[in-house]
């Protein structure tokens, strides 16, 4: 998928779209995709000037839209649907990502009951892990 066919399913958009492209999906199953992390990121700024990291909270955020963008795909009736964020847990922390990387979004799914779905999340660089998470999220409503 590429980012434009992305945007029909996420109502997230610049700043705050973190899927740039899916390279695999797995309907029901998983998804793979990837964020390119650049210098001119808006977070950049104070993020730290002298040594610019992307906030451990927009990698969990990148994960929970990938955990979304696979629910919505997964019903293409859900097209201009919307998700939200319901639970993150055992988050953890092993690398920095900086400006250059492409960061790599893996997440399975372990439950899909109705409209919550229940996630294992993996952000890497290069093959080496970022971040690691449990992430929910809930089908929103129209009206969000």
């Amino acid at each position: 998928m590429t980012v434009h066919e992305i945007k029909e399913f996420l109502p997230h958009r610049f700043p705050f779209l973190f899927v740039d492209r899916v390279l695999d999906w797995q309907p029901n199953q998983s998804l793979l995709a990837y964020k390119n992390v650049t210098v001119n990121e808006p977070f950049f700024n104070g993020h730290f000037p002298e040594q610019p990291i992307m906030p451990g909270v927009l990698i969990v955020e990148a994960l929970a839209q990938a955990v979304g963008l696979l629910m919505l795909k997964s019903n293409e009736s859900s097209v201009g649907g919307r998700f939200l964020l319901a639970g993150i847990d055992e988050a953890r922390f092993k690398r920095v990502v900086e400006p250059g990387d492409q960061l790599q979004l893996e997440v399975k799914v372990l439950v899909a009951k109705r409209n919550v779905w229940k996630c294992t999340a993996m952000a890497s660089v290069a093959g080496q892990l970022a971040c690691s998470a449990v992430i929910m999220v809930m089908r929103g409503s129209e009206r969000a």
